[in-house]
């Protein structure tokens, strides 16, 4: 049986990171529950930032920190829904 440090060595860096990004996404299904959920939503970010940073691509990684400490310390808050906005719209030029 293989341990887990010599079954993570066969992945690089970047499929790790993006491994990671992948499962801390925040699904459609899950969207409403989550969305204003900061550590799900900074746990989100800094994954992205990893996986930015990893395809050298600095400006990226820097823009999802921002957006991760945004969320840890309160300064940003959840968007309203898209398609509830949408319907907003809608009403209002009916």
């Amino acid at each position: 049986m293989l341990s887990k440090t010599t079954q993570l060595n066969e992945f690089s860096d970047l499929e790790l990171a993006q491994a990671l990004m992948e499962r801390l996404s925040i699904s459609p299904d899950d969207w409403h529950r989550l969305k204003s959920n900061r550590n799900s939503r900074a746990s989100e970010q800094l994954a992205a930032a990893m996986v930015f940073l990893l395809k050298n691509q600095p400006p990226e990684a820097l823009a999802r920190l921002e957006q991760a400490v945004g969320w840890l310390n309160r300064s940003i808050s959840a968007p309203p829904c898209p398609s509830h906005g949408d319907k907003k719209v809608e009403s209002k030029q009916g």
